[in-house]
């Protein structure tokens, strides 16, 4: 599957613990990454500095859905399943 124009769900919904030029401290959950282009694209495609998570992640349909807003949808549930089960163990999200 290939990346949708103008989705940027990735860019925005994952949080990102390392760090990312101008971004020391990585990005929370739920903010734009500062690298997303107007047009919603990454900046830091294709560069060394881009994040290794960033890099692994690899546009499915099961993370992606059918459209933009499915996408959103998948990804946040991703991530609230991610959190309860940190917090289960007793470990910070």
């Amino acid at each position: 599957m290939e990346c949708r124009v103008g989705c940027a769900a990735c860019c925005i919904v994952i949080s990102i613990s390392s760090p990312i030029p101008g971004m020391p401290h990585g990005k929370p959950a739920g903010v734009p990454c500062i690298h997303l282009t107007p047009d919603r694209r990454c900046a830091l495609f294709g560069h060394p500095d881009r994040p290794e998570v960033c890099r692994a992640f690899a546009p499915s349909e099961e993370h992606c859905g059918r459209t933009n807003e499915e996408a959103f949808r998948l990804l946040e549930r991703a991530g609230g399943v991610v959190r309860e089960a940190l917090a289960l163990a007793g470990l910070d999200a």
